[in-house]
């Protein structure tokens, strides 16, 4: 398993969680786990999701997130789990 941690971070609007989710459908990635506040309009989300099936490599999946994180006017970054030193 590999896991990535990714976050996201923007104005709250309709739809901007099926677009991150289809895209990982898309891209052969399970989501292990979600947790998301909503502060006013304001939506902050953090994922952890296994790459392994996927045929993209992390840095790949980044960019791709970076590109739709403009189109639905939000931030998203991906951390693979090697950047927080620990490995289960």
């Amino acid at each position: 398993m590999e896991k990535t941690v990714i976050t996201l971070i923007g104005k709250d609007t309709v739809g901007i969680i099926a677009k991150v989710c289809t895209y990982f459908a898309n891209n052969g990635i399970n989501i292990l786990d979600i947790a998301q506040t909503t502060v006013r309009d304001f939506i902050n989300m953090m994922m952890v999701i296994d790459t392994s099936t996927s045929k993209k490599s992390v840095d790949e999946i980044s960019n791709e997130l970076d590109e739709l994180s403009n189109s639905i006017g939000c931030v998203i970054h991906a951390y693979g789990e090697d950047n927080f030193g620990v490995k289960e």
